[in-house]
């Protein structure tokens, strides 16, 4: 049984940081086979991409508008997944979710598994 297992969210100051992990388990080939991804659904509005990993080396690939702030890297030893996020804005509060899948993209629809999410609120 696949799973993947986010920690690390909490509420945090504008300006905070935070760092999310994702605990992979179960999953069909290796974990560094695997196209990682970490993505954000705010309350009313569509799930987006906020950061991918290519599988192997480890290529990292951002949303355009959170360059700069966040960093996703990966422990292929442990099988984890991480989102280093820094400079917190209120914007950035949002249920966030780490997934697995067939290609390294910033599309929700080229991943195949998903963990059920870890809660960030960004108050000012």
């Amino acid at each position: 049984q696949v799973q993947l297992v986010e920690s690390g969210g909490d509420s945090v100051q504008a300006g905070g940081s935070r760092r999310l992990s994702c605990a992979a388990s179960g999953l069909p080939f290796s974990f560094a086979r695997y196209n990682l991804g970490w993505f954000r659904q705010a309350p009313g509005k569509e799930r987006e991409g906020v950061a991918s990993i290519s599988a192997g080396s480890g290529i990292p690939y951002y949303a355009e508008s959170l360059k700069g702030r966040f960093t996703i890297s990966k422990d292929n030893a442990k099988n984890t997944l991480y989102l280093e996020m820094n400079s917190l804005k209120p914007e950035d509060t949002a249920m966030y979710y780490c997934a697995a899948g067939r290609q390294w993209s910033l599309s929700p629809r080229n991943y195949d598994y998903w963990g059920q999410g870890t809660q960030v609120t960004v108050s000012s």
